[in-house]
């Protein structure tokens, strides 16, 4: 037989589990018995009051230089690879995919900036903007926009100037620092060329020139740069011409952004590889 408990020994128990309970809450850090949770507000805030820069592979030295060196410790860096040029129709359902990528992992953001021209997407860049712009207006989610211009010569040089160069000599092959540092794998293995050598009259012959728009103020780097611009125009039989337009309307755009915060540059995914495949654009 199971002996029930008396009225006083259950009372005793409550009583010692009341004492060893008050002994425990004060062996607690003071600091954490009065921390208060975090409110949902609080949590929302924090985040959604960053901005997001979503690039492009072959922009990714020149949004890391103007991020580092301009304090605008706002900004997180993400971007996606060079390669999607290739198939300039990939390049706004691949960014819709990070976007919701970065939700899911409860990355929020108040504004996002593409590093992208139009970039040969026939417009659907900017309709990926005005759809978040118009849930923006709702309430439901953040503004996002691009950099302005056609293409990255165009927001390098600034559209006036590149304008005007275009007008003064419409049969320009353009390079920037990047596609000069990598005009082997991009131009010359890239269309083929190394495999059928005749293509080049094909792809150049009714090019004039080759404009180098050069971005580094490293001197170190230009000499480099300068050197592969030099070689390719070479190969292409065109004479080379060196046109300085640091980063022109990226780093304006990226400077005009909310006001700074904490940086995280994405460095796994911003650091161009001399793998990637790439479109030489027209």
């Amino acid at each position: 037989m199971t002996a029930t408990s008396s009225p006083e020994s259950t009372a005793r128990r409550r009583r010692r589990s009341r004492a060893r309970r008050t002994a425990e809450a004060a062996a607690k850090p003071a600091a954490a018995r009065r921390a208060p949770r975090p409110s949902a507000r609080a949590s929302a805030e924090g985040p959604s009051r960053r901005v997001l820069v979503l690039g492009c592979g072959a922009l990714a030295n020149e949004l890391q230089a103007i991020v580092g060196t301009g304090g605008l410790e706002h900004i997180d860096v993400e971007c996606l690879p060079a390669k999607l040029h290739n198939r300039p129709a990939l390049i706004a359902p691949e960014v819709r995919a990070r976007l919701d990528r970065l939700a899911r992992q409860g990355r929020t953001y108040e504004q996002i900036l593409l590093g992208y021209g139009d970039c040969g997407s026939a417009g659907a860049i900017d309709d990926l903007c005005a759809e978040f712009e118009r849930a923006h207006a709702a309430g439901n989610g953040p503004s996002m926009t691009r950099v302005p211009g056609a293409h990255c010569y165009e927001f390098f040089a600034t559209a006036p100037r590149f304008d005007e160069m275009s007008e003064a000599e419409p049969a320009t092959f353009y390079l920037t620092d990047y596609l000069a540092r990598h005009f082997d794998l991009l131009v010359w293995k890239g269309l083929g060329i190394a495999d059928h050598p005749e293509l080049a009259e094909l792809y150049f012959g009714n090019y004039r020139r080759v404009v180098l728009l050069t971005q580094t103020p490293d001197g170190s780097q230009r000499a480099r740069v300068e050197a592969c611009a030099r070689a390719g125009a070479e190969r292409l039989g065109l004479p080379l011409e060196i046109v300085e337009t640091g980063y022109g309307d990226l780093e304006t755009t990226l400077t005009s952004v909310a006001a700074p915060r904490r940086s995280t540059v994405h460095s796994e995914l911003a650091a161009p590889r001399h793998n990637d495949e790439h479109q030489v654009p027209a």
